[in-house]
């Protein structure tokens, strides 16, 4: 039987390539001699780039850069086949990379992902691709764009500097300097949420408190990211759902003329998950937790779509099962948590390797068992 394995990470537990390997185990373990076909999933959040490496191949670029807190960090990113970098804002100013009790956007930058743009444009980089999620940031790509040439100054005519805080300071700002190179490059921005970049359902208010905003923050950088907006010739681009991503991060790609696509479509493109599928018997999707939202952009959602459409059967498992079944039901052929016993969520997560592997097992083993019986 030709599988294909498309897992997305169980968040906390297992990153995707890990899910797959572990999947992998599992169906061996069975000894029915499978042709098992790896293609480990990401949205454009962390992973994305070790899943498109491990799916399509692609070279690691490491890199120095400026972290979330504004010191120098050794991290990477990817660059694939027809010069395509791919970089992920989670490798580079990540909130894990953040201690709990040191989040506070006044203190984090996007200037990193600036650097690494730029990193890519001197290995002669024509497509970048951007993942989005995860990130410690809230400075609507302020620091990102002044490493790429921006000039931004305050209300006296000083140029201001990198982080969140300076945001609340920006009275104009000069594009002239911009990296020439980025005219002649596509950017594709993987981004799975439809926030403006302020209001109700902006970036700050949204967003603001996980990266530490208080609530007097979460106003104030409303109205910075207002502003700011309003200093670019298309005052309209802050109204474009998705602008609002990784702390306005998707507002500032927009004034690069960049595209905002789902992550998960994106991924699948780049590894060619598609043409996997169409030759498959049998699809294993998965991720850490499943719900109603798992429909809309999740990564293992796209796969079952995928699926569909060429109607082969694919199964979901994951790290726990959330809420009214019924709609996964209608686009998986089964759904199942690795969970089958009462377990507390540390254990769960500290186990996780064991509890998928043996899940897998079990229902690959029913698999096999169906198909021949017929």
């Amino acid at each position: 039987m030709k599988i294909v394995l498309a897992p997305d990470s169980f968040k906390g537990s297992l990153t995707s390539l890990e899910a797959t390997k572990v999947m992998k185990r599992a169906i061996q373990n069975l000894g029915k001699h499978d042709e098992i076909i790896e293609k480990p999933m990401a949205d454009g959040g962390e992973g994305t780039v070790d899943a498109l490496i491990a799916a399509s191949g692609g070279e690691k670029i490491t890199i120095n850069c400026t972290g979330p807190d504004g010191k120098k960090i050794t991290t990477y990113y990817a660059i694939m086949e027809k010069n395509t970098a791919v970089i992920e804002i989670a490798n580079i100013a990540g909130l894990p990379q953040v201690a709990k009790e040191k989040r506070n956007p006044d203190y984090t930058t996007t200037f990193g992902l600036g650097e690494a743009i730029k990193d890519a444009l001197d290995h002669g980089c024509k497509t970048l691709i951007i993942g989005l999620g995860g990130s410690a940031t809230n400075d609507a790509g302020l620091g990102m764009l002044i490493a790429l040439g921006m000039k931004a100054y305050n209300k006296h005519g000083e140029e201001i500097g990198i982080f969140g805080r300076h945001l609340l300071e920006v009275a104009q700002i000069n594009l002239d300097h911009l990296d020439s190179r980025l005219k002649e490059v596509i950017i594709k921005v993987a981004c799975d949420v439809e926030n403006p970049l302020t209001g109700e359902m902006g970036a700050s208010a949204i967003y603001g408190p996980q990266k530490g905003a208080s609530p007097e923050q979460v106003v104030a950088y409303d109205k910075a990211m207002e502003r700011f907006s309003q200093l670019f010739s298309n005052k309209r681009l802050s109204e474009i759902p998705g602008a609002g991503a990784a702390g306005g991060l998707g507002f500032a790609f927009l004034t690069l003329n960049a595209e905002l696509v789902s992550g998960a479509k994106l991924v699948g493109e780049i590894s060619q998950v598609e043409e996997a599928i169409q030759q498959a018997d049998i699809v294993i999707t998965g991720e850490g937790q499943s719900d109603e939202q798992t429909l809309f952009g999740k990564a293992p959602g796209y796969i079952a779509e995928l699926a569909r459409k060429y109607h082969v059967p694919v199964i979901l498992i994951s790290g726990s099962l959330k809420g009214n079944l019924t709609p996964l039901l209608e686009k998986f052929s089964g759904c199942f948590s690795i969970i089958n016993h009462p377990v507390p969520i540390e254990e769960c997560m500290e186990r996780a390797e064991e509890f998928l592997f043996e899940q897998t097992r079990q229902v690959m083993n029913l698999v096999h068992g169906i198909r021949q019986s017929k």
